[in-house]
């Protein structure tokens, strides 16, 4: 009896490829542990929260053939999402209720979590790992994925 099948699920988000080599991983990611990184000097962040996040991630996931860019997940409390993008690209935006920017700038500072790789990070996991050193989510494909109805 064959038990293959030929079709692709849709339903579920492709796996993100593996950075291919130590020297392609960014060096704001800790090497072990969690380490809060200040928004805008790597990367701002945008979040959302519960299960919404992690919807809005695995949409991305399959608008981009299962590499949106770097996002981190939160196991516990409101079980954020975080979505690293360029610095600067959540300004002059709006963005739908419930969306989080954290960005740093004139009388206002924000930091983001940032889990290691491998190892003990909980409550903080990838839900997308980071595919290269300069490869963040895009801000515009985010909020299409954040707005699925339109």
């Amino acid at each position: 009896m064959n038990t293959e099948s030929d079709e692709t699920n849709l339903a579920e988000p492709p796996l993100a490829p593996e950075i291919p080599d130590v020297h392609d991983i960014p060096d704001w990611i800790p090497p072990t542990g969690i380490q809060l990184r200040k928004a805008g000097v790597q990367f701002d962040a945008v979040r959302v929260d519960g299960d919404e996040g992690r919807a809005a991630a695995d949409r991305l996931a399959r608008m981009t053939g299962g590499a949106p860019g770097p996002v981190v997940e939160e196991a516990n409390g409101s079980r954020a999402v975080y979505f690293l993008v360029p610095v600067g690209a959540t300004t002059r935006r709006v963005w739908p209720p419930g969306v989080t920017c954290l960005a740093s700038g004139p009388c206002r500072i924000a930091f983001i979590p940032v889990p290691a790789l491998n190892g003990r990070t909980w409550p903080l996991t990838w839900r997308y790992r980071p595919t290269g050193r300069d490869h963040l989510v895009h801000a515009l494909l985010l909020k299409a994925a954040l707005h699925p109805e339109e």
